[in-house]
């Protein structure tokens, strides 16, 4: 059995995991990424939670084939220096080199929502298929593209930026700094701004009193809670964010042609209640028609360990 050593770098969290060649996660071990601090120091707790999950799996270095980095921001996979990361305050780190040097291990990196997409596409809703286009619906949207077992980044390594394609001509503004991203309308924040604005239009709204009557109680559930109630203006809310979301994946469908379409985040726990509407909205304004050739779009299997298995796995991406 071989293994492979997965590392999930966030803005709160570092998780590393152990992960065999049937893409099974042994262990995981976490730590707190306190991003307010020099490079080093957040690489050198990188490197310990590394090694401390490699111990709880009860291997030892020898034993890992290699290790693999999901980090936020541009990560030139060729070089592995991480160009730039806003959440982390990064500019021109080399990430590879400082980790190789410590874990004397070959080290691969790439930006975290590909890593996250790569696990999908291996392990997750992509399973036994040749293509798929991942998008998750969190603080912002983050994507992922691989075609015929290849991560789409772009020769600047900063391609796939699929939250940040615009769908409302001078919409609202997104912290990219255009207006009308995909990302300012169907992220979690997009939402719970959404449910907001519609709560303090309808002071009789159901949505009060799922949250206690206060607008900071209002969360990704709020809307479709009001939804299962029956109140017109969570119905809205919802059908208006489904509106939205067609658009956007209904881009991506008809540019990249996936077999799968997965979409993760903690929006999607609604299931078939997010998933059959969106669906229907999607089918006609997608190109090909034909149902055999028809993209399936499906709910996110892997969560969280996503990110965790595609980093690890990095090594073995075609190239």
């Amino acid at each position: 059995m071989k293994y492979y050593l997965g590392i999930d770098l966030g803005g709160t969290n570092i998780v590393a995991g152990v992960v065999d060649e049937k893409y099974n996660i042994l262990v995981k071990e976490s730590v707190k990424t306190n991003s307010n601090r020099p490079a080093a120091e957040v690489i050198a707790d990188i490197i310990a939670v590394a090694k401390k999950a490699v111990e709880s799996a009860n291997l030892t270095m020898d034993q890992i084939e290699n290790v693999g980095v999901g980090a936020p921001g541009t990560a030139n996979k060729d070089t592995g220096i991480i160009e730039y990361s806003n959440n982390l305050k990064w500019d021109e780190v080399p990430l590879k080199q400082m980790m190789e040097d410590g874990l004397q291990k070959p080290v691969f990196v790439e930006n975290d929502a590909n890593a996250a997409a790569f696990g999908e596409f291996l392990a997750g809703a992509g399973k036994d298929h040749n293509s798929l286009v991942a998008i998750t619906l969190g603080t912002g949207v983050g994507g992922g593209v691989i075609t015929d077992g290849k991560i789409l980044t772009g020769f600047s390594y900063a391609g796939a930026e699929l939250g940040h394609s615009v769908i409302v001509a001078h919409g609202r503004h997104c912290t990219c700094g255009r207006d009308g991203c995909l990302e300012a309308y169907v992220s979690a924040t997009g939402l719970i701004n959404a449910t907001k604005e519609a709560m303090q239009e309808d002071k009789q709204s159901a949505m009060w009193e799922i949250c206690d009557g206060n607008l900071e109680n209002v969360n990704g559930k709020t809307a479709f809670d009001g939804m299962r109630k029956g109140d017109a203006t969570a119905i809205n809310v919802v059908d208006t964010f489904i509106d939205y979301l067609s658009i956007g994946i209904a881009n991506f469908i008809n540019i990249f042609q996936p077999e799968i379409l997965c979409i993760g985040g903690g929006i999607c726990k609604e299931g078939d209640t997010l998933i059959k509407p969106l669906t229907e909205k999607v089918i006609p304004q997608t190109y090909a028609r034909k149902e055999e050739n028809r993209t399936k779009i499906v709910v996110a299997k892997l969560g969280n360990d996503a990110g965790v298995i595609g980093a690890a796995m990095l090594g073995t991406e075609k190239r």
